[in-house]
């Protein structure tokens, strides 16, 4: 039988596992390798390839891990994961810029991402839309305040995402996170 993956991808889980150790995601004190790892699943599930898997359960190493570099990610994983990781970072130096600014530059530099690219980010921020809208229906509107952004600001950025990705492109994925975003919309 033929393997799905190599031990490339073993070795960016081990990264990710040790490099996420301390981390929860904001305000709800779930351990973040568990986005990280749904994120990988939805790209595995809608066809990624390795580089994709490696780069969505890596996609915020650069941006949130200290130290982390796209050289180390290279060396590693090879120039593509290095390439799509630093794509799907918003920000990798400190201090990062204002939260507004660092949107708007990730989505215009979004636009013209290529697919391999695009199919990480939107399983990123679907899998990140899901969290809001179950957290906003266990919680309440006071989820909105974990972000920088607020209510006003996250549900901009959501919907100016889907609007980012679709200049294009079109994927399956794409319009479940249309269909996410209306719903968090509404709901908020």
């Amino acid at each position: 039988m033929t393997a799905a993956y190599s031990n490339r991808f073993d070795e960016a889980v081990a990264l990710a596992v040790e490099a996420f150790r301390p981390v929860v995601r904001k305000g709800s004190g779930v351990p973040y390798i568990t986005h990280l790892m749904s994120v990988c699943a939805l790209v595995g599930e809608a066809g990624g390839d390795e580089d994709q898997l490696i780069a969505a359960i890596l996609h915020d190493y650069l941006e949130d891990i200290p130290g982390a570099s796209a050289s180390e990610l290279e060396r590693r994983f090879g120039a593509r994961v290095a390439r799509m990781v630093g794509a799907l970072s918003d920000s990798t130096g400190e201090p990062k810029p204002p939260w507004r600014a660092r949107k708007e530059a990730y989505l215009a530099h979004l636009r013209h991402e290529p697919d391999d690219v695009r199919l990480v980010s939107c399983a990123d921020k679907l899998h990140n839309c899901r969290s809001i809208r179950e957290d906003l229906a266990e919680r309440g509107p006071e989820v909105f305040e974990r972000f920088q952004g607020k209510r006003d600001g996250t549900l901009w950025y959501y919907q100016e995402l889907v609007v980012a990705l679709s200049e294009g492109w079109d994927h399956p994925m794409l319009r479940r996170l249309a269909r996410e975003v209306a719903a968090l919309v509404r709901e908020a």
